[in-house]
């Protein structure tokens, strides 16, 4: 699989672009994390990736393929987006709300497979969750549904998994499991882009990363080579130090205090 982004820019109506002239390339196996300020459009461009948002200007392609000419299920079977925002869906219990995933592959009066709900078990068990499987998803907390909305999008079975801030309701050990999680995901072949505030998650990851700054500019490259202080620093607005960690062969993020005026 090639995901293929091209000069894409986006602007709501009346207002200047939210980002412009966007381009990166991504395939099986590679990971994308994408670090901006708030407001920088992280969310509106992961919107327009999945075609819920038609930029002005620019091209999304899949294997050659535009998603402009592919219908919401064929997107769906390709793509898989666990949004920022999960809102409660009635009184679905997990293993339902998480077999929904499968909706892709089913006619209009289809239903879910014995196999389907097998393999949502199987996926609740590896992430630990279990003992929730009947509990209401309305009644789970943010980190739980951030878990359950990332094995319903890996029960879609797309090839591309998109996160917009997936640790941002999480613990700091979840949120760090789920860093980890995403390196599986990458390892088994998928092409994942994540959003996210958090440098280190990028550093973790070491792989692809994008720059989407306050004035829409954004930079693509390898992680060790495009975060640096100096751009950490513009970034945030707020003194960061790269310091090196010998043990884990990475460098790590570090707030150093204090802020930086523009």
């Amino acid at each position: 699989m090639r995901l293929e982004v091209r000069d894409l820019s986006f602007a709501y109506p009346k207002l200047n672009p939210t980002f412009s002239n966007v381009n990166f390339q991504l395939n099986s196996g590679e990971s994308l994390v994408i670090l901006g300020p708030n407001g920088a459009g992280k969310s509106t461009l992961l919107n327009c990736l999945v075609n819920l948002l038609t930029p002005n200007k620019g091209t999304i392609e899949i294997d050659g393929k535009s998603i402009h000419k592919m219908s919401p299920k064929e997107i769906a079977q390709e793509m898989g987006y666990v949004q920022q925002q999960l809102l409660s869906v009635f009184s679905y219990s997990v293993r339902d709300y998480v077999v929904m995933g499968r909706a892709p592959y089913m006619s209009m009066f289809s239903q879910p497979t014995k196999e389907d709900y097998q393999e949502v078990d199987r996926l609740l068990a590896e992430f630990g969750l279990s003992k929730i499987a009947y509990h209401s998803y309305a009644d789970l907390s943010g980190g739980e549904r951030q878990r359950v909305a990332i094995i319903r999008t890996l029960i879609q079975s797309p090839s591309i998994i998109l996160l917009d801030e997936p640790t941002a309701h999480l613990d700091v050990g979840n949120q760090y499991k789920t860093v980890e999680k995403i390196k599986e995901l990458k390892n088994q072949g998928y092409a994942v882009i994540m959003t996210t505030h958090n440098p280190d998650h990028a550093l973790m990851l070491d792989d692809k990363t994008g720059i989407l700054d306050a004035t829409g500019v954004f930079k693509f490259g390898e992680a060790r080579e495009i975060i640096s202080e100096q751009l950490l620093n513009e970034l945030y607005h707020c003194n960061l130090a790269l310091k090196e960690m010998p043990e884990l062969n990475r460098q790590i993020c570090v707030y150093m205090g204090g802020t930086i005026n523009d």
